[in-house]
């Protein structure tokens, strides 16, 4: 397939056209011209005003609950999902049924996936069923293609299994992503514990139960070396932890999420089951110290933390709610009517998620394997219902107006366009 790309600005920090607008075209995958007119026939003409292209985005932590909950999302949803958000590469958690605890359910995934306009990297548990106490087979999963270890959405409660994971990963230079949450700490807590827990009359959870995770395993990495990515960190004192942690050289990185960065707990005052998620908003503080991080590059990266829910698991009391939220759609929007700064929200989309987990960067240039996110940063919009590809629809970024609407994707010879 000939695809032709009209004058579209790319935003590509490494490349030599960083911030010009050129024609570009693409044959059977391949980027074959750049430059300011190209008059060749096409397949597919994209001649969008304000367009913008740059490499692929990739995203570090979505479920797309493939096997066994699949009446919450598959992998062919989530793959739509993430192509309408702009993603061109997902790494998914194991927390399916059975838990991606073994080289053979490594290769389900990436087999099934291997087809769509979305290439699927599979995260492998640390532990057996995600249960926290017996290492699984992380050596064959990683001989199978898992690009990372997690327990996904249960973080690792026992400081010896981390160990002894972190010092597992060493023999094959690999990374272990932790979502920090000591769950001995107020277990029931259904919203950050703080003055609008107590206003609404919810149980609240601490963010001691963070920040104590966070300074337990980066003593961990301190011991054996080894690399750990905090995912969904939420709170002022956690980012000042991992900054330290990195002026002290230690191999850590951390991501937050978009509704991390865009609410906080004073939003919950609706009781909005959307707004249930793990970890919990925060307060404004919080949300602002998020903010700054970002700007400043103490965090590395976003992560969706795309969660399906059904819509029982939603619409209900707010004790009896699941947590989560799906993401991928509404990331681009969110941070940017944030962050504000494209070329800033770029980077950490594209550069930063495929270094921390050693792989290749796409290029922009002539003869380079067409990997592209297209987009208009300068599109201000309501975010609807309609525009969710995933099969679960709890957002609360719906009604919400964001900036930075998605075109569509590039991955080789596969195009999706919104």
């Amino acid at each position: 397939m000939k695809v032709l790309l009209k004058q579209a600005t790319i935003v590509n920090s490494s490349s030599p056209f960083n911030g010009l607008a050129k024609d570009i075209y693409i044959k059977d995958g391949i980027i074959t011209a750049i430059a300011d007119s190209i008059t060749e026939k096409a397949d597919k003409v994209i001649d969008t005003k304000n367009l913008s292209v740059s490499i692929g985005w990739m995203d570090i932590f979505s479920h797309f609950c493939d096997p066994g909950y699949e009446h919450r999302e598959t992998l062919e949803s989530g793959a739509r999902a993430a192509a309408a958000g702009g993603f061109t590469e997902v790494m998914v958690v194991p927390n399916t049924n059975p838990v991606v605890h073994s080289k053979s359910q490594i290769e389900y995934i990436i087999q099934k996936s291997k087809d769509f306009a979305v290439t699927i990297y599979p995260i492998g548990a640390i532990t057996k069923n995600a249960e926290g106490k017996e290492l699984a087979e992380m050596y064959d999963m990683h001989q199978s293609g898992a690009i990372a270890f997690s327990d996904g959405i249960h973080s690792i409660q026992q400081p010896g299994v981390l160990l002894k994971a972190l010092q597992y990963v060493l023999a094959f230079d690999g990374t272990v992503i932790q979502l920090p949450e000591d769950k001995s700490i107020s277990p029931h807590g259904l919203m950050n514990e703080g003055i609008i827990s107590t206003q609404l009359g919810l149980p609240g959870k601490p963010a001691i139960a963070e920040e104590l995770m966070i300074a337990r395993d980066i003593e961990l990495v301190k011991y054996t070396g080894s690399k750990i990515h905090f995912t969904g960190v939420s709170t002022k004192k956690s980012i000042e932890l991992i900054a330290k942690a990195k002026a002290d050289g230690l191999k850590v990185s951390c991501s937050v999420t978009p509704y991390h960065i865009f609410f906080c707990d004073e939003d919950l005052i609706t009781y909005d089951t959307n707004l249930k998620v793990n970890p919990p908003l925060r307060t404004k503080e919080d949300m602002l110290s998020l903010r700054e991080a970002v700007k400043n590059g103490t965090v590395d990266c976003f992560s969706s933390h795309h969660i399906p829910q059904n819509t029982d698991s939603k619409i209900c009391e707010f004790e009896y709610a699941k947590n989560g939220m799906i993401g991928l759609e509404s990331l681009f929007g969110s941070v940017l009517s944030i962050v504000s700064n494209t070329k800033s929200v770029v980077d950490l989309l594209t550069i930063a998620p495929r270094n921390i987990f050693g792989i290749a960067i796409p290029e922009i240039k002539e003869g380079a394997h067409a990997n592209l996110t297209l987009f208009d940063s300068s599109n201000e919009f309501i975010f609807e219902e309609a525009m969710i590809r995933s099969k679960s629809k709890n957002s609360a970024f719906i009604g919400k107006k964001l900036k930075g609407k998605v075109i569509g994707i590039i991955n080789g010879s596969k195009l999706e366009l919104n």
